[in-house]
């Protein structure tokens, strides 16, 4: 049998589908370990002016912090720390009671 350079589309089928079962399994089945997930970059939300209020965005990426309150995004806890003082730090991404 001459081959003529391309791939059947059963191939193509079979890699396309082996590629994102992983994905998808992998997520579901990989422990993930949040002790190892990078802490919130403050800086890039620190107002340079001191009397300016943060305008942070309406987006929901909930941040648990050690005081058990959770915020909304990174912003909202980065703002709240700035505010109360480093007595309030980072504990995990997602909502506290989860």
């Amino acid at each position: 049998m001459k081959s003529n350079g391309c791939l059947s589309p059963k191939i193509i089928f079979f890699l396309v589908s082996s590629t994102l079962a992983h994905t998808v399994f992998s997520g579901i089945f990989k422990p993930r370990d949040s002790s190892k997930w990078p802490t919130p970059p403050c800086h890039i939300y620190q107002p340079l002016d001191p009397l300016y209020d943060a305008n942070c965005p309406n987006v929901t990426a909930y941040v648990c912090a050690t005081n058990m309150r959770t915020y909304q995004n990174e912003c909202f806890f980065c703002t709240e720390q700035w505010e109360f003082g480093s007595r309030i730090k980072f504990a995990k991404y997602g909502k506290c009671d989860e």
